[in-house]
């Protein structure tokens, strides 16, 4: 096919090339109003499982026209590859790349929350489709800035401070961005908050992360499990990053290192005060990063959707990090920092009420991190700015009758 046959309608889709479902809210929010603001736009949905196009369809404005949902696959080789592996290489992903290249090289451009789609341009040396990034969080590590993003042709930010760290590295050009805030709080807003214990006692969420150097999970994660069965002031929701318990083998591009994840005992179930949630929807939706009195984690981005609403926070310092100047854990300043879980005790005691110097730090830092316009959904104005930039790389076919 001709992507530039001037009588050809722009094709625009949505890409969902992902195991999981923690994405989707980070784009699938811009659909509907992309459909409005350029209807003469054809935009389209890219799926790898029926779990993930279960996922998109919520998002959907029920008065609009379903746009077309297509299901990517990868393969049945590369998934046992994958399996037999342990996941330590995302070859589903880049499966579904290559399986799929001829058929995503119809489209213009291409809606991705993550980076290894950048391999269309990079190993298969493909002109055609434009790659536009929005990412799946807005937090302070530094995969999040990663050179990779300087692959991609237009880039959505959440706010001032990823976008100003951004072209400080060099990943991001400065007519090829648009701060559009986080769609992903948008689709938060319809769904009610939600009460997940029948009883008044504050609720705490353990949110550890998956990378193997980084996560609190495999060195502390069973002694805060044990500290919450052996109370009864707290529930605890224990709801990692869905990535930590999807594959056997964890491991980080970024740090070089691998392990093999820890189970979680079965008797930790057997508590009515306390919910484990290894993967569910409510792990992606906020519902819990919401419904909690108290953040504990490691380095998820999570703790930047949480502090939404300020309120205490510990960060379990499990890999003994020089973390105190480092723009990388910057977000450890909105609370306590144990380093020991013989102190761990005694920080939870400290963390209520909510320090007057920590509600400071996460009202700055949530400004600085979330462009929030009252007058206008983060949504549209990411729909906005995406056609923006198709005008600008197609128009002709842009402003064709």
């Amino acid at each position: 096919m001709n992507n530039n046959d001037p009588a050809r309608p722009i094709k625009i889709g949505f890409l969902y090339n992902h195991e999981e479902l923690h994405q989707i809210a980070h784009t699938a929010p811009i659909i509907s109003p992309l459909q409005q603001i350029a209807p003469q736009v054809q935009v389209e949905v890219l799926t790898s499982s029926d779990s993930q196009t279960e996922a998109v369809i919520p998002h959907l404005a029920p008065g609009l026209d379903r746009p077309p949902i297509r299901q990517m696959e990868a393969g049945k080789l590369i998934k046992v590859l994958e399996k037999m592996t342990g996941g330590i290489i995302p070859l589903g992903r880049i499966g579904g790349l290559s399986a799929n290249r001829d058929m995503l090289g119809t489209y213009d451009a291409l809606v991705v929350p993550e980076t290894t789609s950048t391999l269309l341009k990079k190993r298969f040396a493909m002109q055609q489709p434009k790659l536009i990034f929005c990412p799946h969080g807005a937090g302070d590590r530094s995969i999040g800035f990663s050179p990779e993003i300087r692959h991609f042709d237009f880039v959505l930010l959440p706010g001032d401070k990823t976008r100003d760290r951004m072209i400080a590295a060099g990943v991001v050009r400065p007519a090829d961005h648009a701060v559009i805030g986080y769609p992903k709080f948008d689709a938060a807003n319809l769904a009610p908050l939600q009460k997940f214990f029948d009883n008044d006692r504050p609720t705490v969420l353990y949110n550890p992360h998956f990378d193997p150097l980084l996560s609190s999970w495999h060195e502390f994660g069973l002694q805060v499990l044990d500290y919450f069965v052996g109370q009864d002031t707290y529930n605890l929701i224990f709801a990692p990053h869905v990535m930590l318990f999807q594959r056997r083998v964890l491991a980080s591009v970024e740090h070089r290192k691998i392990r093999f994840r820890k189970e979680i005992p079965g008797h930790y179930y057997e508590h009515d005060h306390i919910r484990i949630d290894p993967g569910s929807q409510h792990s992606v939706d906020m519902s819990y990063t919401r419904s909690a009195d108290l953040y504990i984690g490691d380095v998820s981005s999570q703790i930047y959707e949480f502090i939404h609403d300020p309120r205490p926070a510990i960060f379990l310092n499990s890999h003994a990090a020089k973390w105190e100047n480092d723009l990388s854990y910057r977000f450890w300043h909105f609370g306590e920092v144990v380093d020991d879980m013989a102190n761990f005790g005694a920080a939870l005691g400290r963390a209520f009420p909510l320090k007057e110097e920590f509600r400071l730090r996460q009202t700055a830092a949530f400004a600085q991190t979330f462009s929030i316009d009252p007058n206008q959904s983060s949504a549209n104005r990411a729909a906005a700015a995406i056609a923006g930039f198709l005008e600008r790389e197609f128009p002709e076919r842009f402003h064709r009758s």
